[in-house]
């Protein structure tokens, strides 16, 4: 049985105030605490102020949105797995599709970050989704299978990837407030499960999460959840508010 996964990724928002804030506002029942993961991704330069203020709060694990492939170096404005691991990071985001946009990343970079942090000892967040205009073309099988298999299944030979974190983001519902339907979003992510199980075998296939990322709200979390191929969710803006995140995690199964 797959712990179901709730990740936040602030992007690039947030203050000390704000950490400060959600800390003290977010509370939720044992119950769930037992039953779902939760994290969180803040920008780097408040990482010391969430650990600060949510000391008391160890269900929620710290998370990053990035990191290089290499352990060190000159590599001006990059940070490492390890340099993440000893900030306390339990978890990293990677290939999320603004990173893929904007600073040109491509599979063998993602894949080449996941199996860094692997040997870390960190849990990838692998990110893989297609934009509106492949959907519309046709294109999203495609799409997907070719992330997929670059991003993850290049490193097929690893006997430790049952550990990681795959997140379907269709590009068009991210921060457009757009959301796929709960069976688009299971087509998919059943297409994902399927690909890893052509290739890493059933019994792997089924231990890794999957979770769904666009446009994930408290009202929209209980039908996303009730199919067989969703694990959780990666959270864009709803993570922001301790309410809102909490509506998210408590949702009803």
């Amino acid at each position: 049985m797959r712990m179901p996964l709730i990740a936040g990724n602030w992007k690039m928002n947030g203050d000390v105030a704000g950490v400060e804030k959600f800390a003290d506002e977010f509370e939720i029942s044992q119950d769930i605490i037992e039953k779902r993961q939760m994290a969180i991704c803040p920008p780097l330069t408040l990482m010391s102020a969430w650990r600060a203020a949510a000391e008391s709060k160890p269900h929620i694990k710290l998370g990053a949105q990035n990191a290089h492939w290499k352990s060190s170096g000159a590599y001006t404005g990059e940070v490492s797995p390890g340099m993440l691991k000893e900030a306390g990071c339990w978890c990293c985001i990677v290939g999320h599709s603004e990173r893929r946009q904007y600073f040109g990343e491509n599979d063998a970079d993602v894949n080449k970050k996941m199996n860094a942090l692997l040997d870390a000892g960190l849990v990838p967040i692998v990110c893989v989704g297609e934009t509106l205009e492949e959907r519309e073309a046709g294109k999203m099988e495609q799409v997907i299978t070719t992330q997929v298999s670059g991003s993850v299944l290049a490193s097929a030979d690893r006997g430790d990837l049952s550990v990681i974190v795959v997140a379907y983001e269709p590009v068009w519902a991210i921060g457009t407030g757009k959301t796929a339907t709960s069976d688009q979003a299971q087509e998919v992510c059943g297409l994902i499960r399927k690909l890893l199980s052509d290739k890493l075998g059933a019994a792997s296939a089924d231990a890794i999460r999957i979770l769904y990322g666009g446009s994930v709200k408290p009202d929209n979390m209980s039908e996303l959840m009730s199919k067989p191929d969703i694990d959780g969710g990666l959270v864009g803006g709803a993570s922001l508010k301790a309410s809102d995140f909490m509506g998210i995690v408590g949702y009803k199964e």
